[in-house]
């Protein structure tokens, strides 16, 4: 099934990655926030493993678009997608850290307007709406 996302980070005005339409592995209409998440975490987590991976010999800069640039400046990560750690990630391990993560708040998903709040909540893909993941800062300070 395909589903389109969007991740944004709060205070900043271009999305960190603009709608993309991405395609998990489920046939049905309803999903849990839960089962969505990790299913989505799969989908991730087999691009990143089917990357190939490039050893300093072999190393050819992929400098970004000019238009792409700022976007990646705003966002505080400059990537050239190259990948120069060998280790493949762990599904289960990632799944659980995504789900940790939304139970710990670093980040909130919205299915059109409406906020998902609860990982058993269930949710209506026959609408065709886009998911919103908003990475969620918190505030540094200290009290004295």
């Amino acid at each position: 099934m395909e589903i389109k996302v969007t991740v944004k980070q709060l205070g900043k005005k271009h999305p960190v990655l603009s709608e993309q339409k991405i395609e998990i592995a489920y046939d049905g209409n309803q999903i849990s926030l839960e089962n969505l998440l990790k299913l989505i975490v799969q989908q991730q987590v087999e691009v990143f493993n089917d990357k190939s991976f490039e050893l300093e010999e072999g190393d050819y800069s992929k400098i970004p678009h000019e238009s792409y640039l700022n976007i990646l400046t705003d966002t505080g990560k400059i990537g050239f997608e190259s990948i120069y750690n060998l280790k493949k990630a762990d599904l289960q391990k990632a799944q659980e850290n995504a789900v940790q993560a939304f139970e710990d708040g670093i980040f909130a998903v919205f299915y059109h307007d409406e906020q998902l709040e609860n990982l058993n909540q269930s949710i209506d893909l026959s609408l065709g709406h886009s998911f919103t993941f908003i990475r969620l800062t918190f505030l540094a300070g200290s009290y004295w």
